[in-house]
């Protein structure tokens, strides 16, 4: 006697690897997908393939998100400390041997040119969120000091090349899990009050500290330059001032409605620099307003709140830190990119995730919403009620 089944069918074997997924996730990011779309075609039309490049590093990156998602958390542990190494020893090669390219030592050839300093911004909150499993109940201070000289490390390497737009989002990407692993209040307040002193002096200083010719020792010249522009760049208005200046021209001028889509004068005049990339949330403000800046933020800060709120009910710790930190780095992302354009951060070549061209950088992010999914896909599929088949 013989019993047939029936096969299922390829989408019958599909649609379980969709279960789990965070719908209000999902939801976030099809908004600023859309919105990406929508800046870029305006903003990129006219730049060659542009448009249809940031369309397909859209689905290349949704393509990652969807593999990594089904990856459980607890497999990142095993590959926490090789990731963190491999990303420091190239981030040494690149030191030693690297490729140079407008001033700058960032690639290495490994068969094919990459960019090791991407690596660690995930490698980097991997490691830290392992180390902080590994003590999770023993905790103590010597902990946090070794965590400190694990983000310490690829963050000095970066800096080094010089890169201090990546340096910064390693950074804090890195901190975001030693402040969530539980860090004291007495060792955040310190640095945070040193921060704002530095800062005011630095302004208070400035017509000192910027004259041609003086040096600052901690800074290439390149970099107090732009932090000398930041603080008046009407000191060179057609030259090194001149992005910051644009930049501020076109969000003023969008207004509260904006000017209206492919209507932006400073975009398609070519005042905006670099209009497609780092700073295509000028062209985006130009032509969508006040009310379209409102709806990219509101964006921004729903994805945010959503990481954080399945940070809160991962069961792990090793989840809830990783969750946690590619949070932060959505917001560090926003925050430098926006600064920056708006004249308020020191220009350092941050893009705007999902509205800025760069397939580097997108496949990054997909990494980072499919690790986010992991740990969201991971907490549902546990609380699942079993579903009965007849």
């Amino acid at each position: 006697m013989s019993a047939e089944f029936d096969k299922p069918n390829i989408l019958q074997r599909i649609l379980p690897m969709f279960r789990g997924f965070d719908p209000i996730l999902l939801l976030v990011i099809g908004w600023l997908a859309a919105i990406g779309l929508l800046a870029m075609y305006s903003a990129g039309y006219d730049h060659g393939t542009r448009f249809v490049d940031h369309g397909r590093n859209m689905l290349l990156a949704a393509a990652i998100l969807f593999v990594v998602a089904q990856i459980p958390p607890q497999k990142f542990m095993m590959v926490a400390v090789p990731l963190y190494a491999l990303g420091v020893a190239l981030l040494v090669a690149v030191l030693l041997f690297g490729i140079t390219k407008k001033g700058a030592t960032r690639w290495v050839n490994v068969g094919v040119v990459i960019q090791p300093s991407e690596i660690l911004k995930i490698a980097a909150p991997l490691m830290l969120a392992w180390w902080f499993h590994r003590r999770e109940g023993a905790l103590r201070a010597m902990d946090f000091v070794i965590a400190f000289v694990l983000l310490a490390l690829p963050v000095a390497l970066i800096m080094k090349q010089p890169d201090l737009g990546t340096s910064l989002l390693v950074l804090a990407a890195g901190l975001s899990v030693i402040f969530f692993a539980g860090l004291p209040w007495k060792l955040v307040v310190p640095p945070v009050v040193l921060a704002v002193v530095g800062i005011t002096w630095l302004i208070w200083n400035e017509p000192w500290l910027c004259v041609d010719g003086q040096s600052w020792y901690l800074l290439h010249d390149y970099q107090r330059t732009r932090v000398c522009t930041l603080l008046d760049p009407m000191r060179d208005p057609l030259g090194r001032g001149f992005h910051i200046i644009q930049g501020m021209i076109a969000i003023g001028s969008g207004g509260v409605w904006g000017k209206g889509f492919m209507a932006g004068t400073q975009t398609h005049l070519e005042f905006i620099p670099e209009r497609t990339t780092d700073f295509i949330f000028a062209a985006y403000s130009e032509e969508f307003g006040l009310l379209g800046n409102v709806a990219l933020i509101v964006g921004f800060l729903l994805l945010v709140w959503r990481g954080l709120a399945i940070a809160a009910k991962s069961q792990t710790l090793f989840g809830r830190l990783m969750a946690c930190a590619v949070a932060m780095i959505f917001f560090t992302y926003a925050f430098v990119n926006m600064g920056m354009v708006s004249g308020i951060l020191p220009v350092v070549g941050v893009p705007l995730p999902f509205i800025s061209y760069g397939g580097t950088a997108m496949v990054t992010l997909g990494l980072a919403l499919g690790v986010l999914m992991s740990v969201a896909r991971s907490q549902r599929l546990l609380f699942a009620e079993p579903k009965h088949t007849l």
